[in-house]
């Protein structure tokens, strides 16, 4: 089975590696030209607050693992360094990230830094280019799915088999903190490893209280009260 997870939009500078996606190599000519316009619009544009002030080439740009360049709450309390190896080898095997920029990735293909707000279109509808491609490539896997991504992510990749989890606290969804509970749960997915879906319900998660599920087309909804 597999996490879906997305990016964050706080993500750690530097590297001392190349840019190297290795994963999913049936998305690479539709990232390879995503990259070239997103290349070809940071040099004409003024928006720093969406796409920054970095006007070096992607491939150009030193590079770390997908994994240790995101670093907002979710990927902060997911605390990928901290894990036994075998918890980030599960990790690498069955984590795919929803990056704003390269599609997807697993978390060591090797990425720069890079700004790119969510929803953000650097001169094109980036989330429609993905969409019929991603859906194509993650279709064609035999796969369970455990969804934490935010729910906008759904718009370039929506499963047909999966569990997802909405957080409630004094009776109000949050939206916010949210992230955080996907980072812990993510973390916990990690460490206890589970092959199928019912298996990631026997997991017992602290702070957290399943009061209702419901099931629509596949869908599995986890209804979670935040302690």
């Amino acid at each position: 089975m597999k996490i879906l997870l997305a990016p964050s939009e706080r993500k750690s500078l530097g590297g001392e590696k190349q840019f190297n996606i290795n994963s999913f190599p049936e998305l690479n000519p539709a990232r390879n030209e995503a990259i070239q316009k997103y290349d070809e619009y940071l040099q004409i544009t003024d928006d720093t607050a969406h796409f920054g002030d970095i006007k070096t080439p992607i491939k150009k740009r030193p590079a770390k693992e997908a994994i240790l360049r995101y670093t907002g709450v979710a990927f902060e309390y997911l605390d990928y360094k901290n894990l036994p190896n075998d918890a980030q080898n599960y990790l690498n095997e069955n984590l795919i990230i929803f990056s704003n920029l390269f599609g997807i990735l697993k978390p060591l293909d090797l990425i720069p830094y890079y700004t790119l707000k969510q929803g953000s279109k650097p001169g094109f509808d980036i989330y429609k280019h993905y969409k019929e491609k991603i859906t194509e490539i993650l279709n064609t896997y035999d796969e369970e799915y455990i969804d934490l991504r935010a729910k906008f992510y759904e718009k370039i990749y929506k499963p047909k088999n999966a569990i997802t989890f909405k957080f409630i606290k004094d009776n109000k969804i949050i939206s916010h903190f949210a992230k955080a509970y996907r980072g812990k749960l993510t973390r916990l997915i990690a460490l206890h490893q589970p092959k199928r879906l019912n298996d990631v319900l026997k997991i017992e998660f602290p702070d957290i209280k399943i009061i209702e599920i419901h099931e629509k087309k596949g869908i599995k909804e986890i209804l979670c009260e935040i302690k």
